[in-house]
């Protein structure tokens, strides 16, 4: 329920919420990662059909995208950083 919220901040932003249908097919990471994914690829739509909206969806952080992703195993640990047990003796 948050994300679907959070998925329509750029249209109470800007106040279009009611002027546009969206239906959205995201596919891979999580259900939050692709929340973000979706709200960034609506307020970039948004700048395509009207560029003076630019500013105020820049400001409120809408047009960054969320650059972290999976850091791949290593050779030799259990995970990325995690190691086995290191015993002395």
């Amino acid at each position: 329920m948050d994300l679907i919220v959070d998925i329509e901040k750029p249209f109470k932003l800007t106040n279009l919420g009611e002027s546009y249908d969206v239906i959205v097919n995201a596919k891979g990471g999580g259900i939050a990662g692709q929340a973000d994914a979706i709200k960034l690829g609506i307020a970039r739509a948004l700048i395509k059909e009207n560029p003076e909206l630019k500013k105020v969806l820049k400001q409120a952080g809408f047009l960054t995208r969320d650059q972290r992703e999976k850091e791949r195993k290593k050779y030799g640990l259990k995970k990325a950083r995690k190691a086995f047990q290191f015993s002395k003796r």
